[in-house]
Parts: structure tokens; C-alpha cells; sequence
């Protein structure tokens, strides 16, 4: 029973500390030099991911399919901590992005769902935008283009119910976040 209260030996305390495993992070870079800092981390041997979307470039003569950053000024890197100063000092790093002064690593299934998006065919765009019940939407794309109501709910697969006429009249549009916006409150 007295063994229960006594302070762990230095021995039994180095046996429990784990190496520190590698995480995948966050690093925002310079604007548009996501591919030379993808390719420096690469050389100097950090696991570095960058996703990239194919996407058709017009331009006055000609057409173009060109890979380009699925998020801009964004690269990803898998590191220990005690690796985060040797990312630092790449060329074209701005920073880690962190909360309360703290890198946030990030989790490995997020990395592979970015994986997955950029080996699909998906076209796909980032929005920040966050709806809520009540918001007044109007959808931008496709043939109900133009078409404004009250946003009822986001639903599965988001699917959103939009409120076109007066309470009890609800028209159930199956159409992505995407294909919407956020009109303004007057």
C-alpha cells in the first residue's frame, strides 16, 4: 500500500516520455510561392504535402490546363516540434498557423481527405462562408439562378430548404452550399 504515494524514479519517468511523433501543420507562405516552397521543404528532406487542382487557364491566344494551389498560400508539412525553426527558415515561409502562439497541428484524416479531393475530378472551391437558419440566400448558379428565400436548414449532403413564398410554403432545393449566397441584411 505504500507504494501507491512515492514519486516515480528519474529511471521509471524517461521510460514513460515518448519520442515526440511527427504531425501534419499548416504553413502559410509568401503569395503565390506555394510550389518553391513545396519543392525547398522537399529538398532539405521535410515531408511536405501541396494540394493542387487542376484547372483550365484562358488566356488571349491559347487555352491551358495548369495545376495551381487548391489553397492559396498554403503548404503542409509533417514535423516534430523541435523541427518547426528548420521549416521557419525556408525561403518563402511566413509562418505556422497557430492558436495562442502555438502551432495547430492537424489531423491526419484532414490530410487525406485533401488527398483524396485532389485526385478526384471534383471541382472544387473553398468557402468560408457559414450559413445559418434564417439567413436570406440567393442561389448564383444553374437554372434556379437568381431565385431568393430564407435559408430553413442545411441538411445532409448540404442540401438547403428555402423558404420562397411565406411561413408553411417551403420549396426544398437540392443544390450545394456552393451554388449560393449570402445576401445582406437590410
Amino acid at each position: 500500500m505504500m507504494e501507491e504515494n512515492r514519486t516515480p524514479t528519474v529511471k521509471e519517468e524517461m521510460m514513460t516520455l515518448k519520442k515526440p511523433e511527427r504531425a501534419w501543420y499548416a504553413v502559410y507562405t509568401n503569395s503565390r510561392a506555394e510550389k518553391r516552397v513545396f519543392d525547398r521543404l522537399n529538398e532539405v528532406g521535410i515531408e511536405t504535402f501541396l494540394p493542387l487542382q487542376k484547372t483550365l487557364r484562358q488566356w488571349s491566344d491559347r487555352k491551358k490546363l495548369i495545376e495551381k494551389p487548391l489553397i492559396s498560400s498554403y503548404v503542409f508539412v509533417k514535423v516534430i516540434p523541435k523541427e518547426f525553426f528548420s521549416v521557419k527558415k525556408i525561403d518563402g515561409v511566413v509562418k505556422f498557423i497557430m492558436i495562442q502562439n502555438i502551432p495547430v497541428p492537424i489531423p491526419e484524416i484532414q490530410i487525406n481527405n485533401l488527398r483524396i479531393l485532389c485526385g478526384s475530378d471534383a471541382d472544387v472551391e473553398i468557402s468560408s462562408d457559414v450559413y445559418a437558419k434564417g439567413d436570406m440566400v440567393e442561389v448564383v448558379v444553374g437554372s434556379l439562378m437568381g431565385l431568393k428565400g430564407e435559408l430553413i436548414r442545411v441538411g445532409k449532403k448540404r442540401k438547403v430548404v428555402i423558404r420562397i413564398i411565406q411561413p408553411g410554403m417551403n420549396l426544398t432545393v437540392d443544390i450545394k452550399t456552393n451554388a449560393i449566397r449570402k445576401l445582406e441584411k437590410n
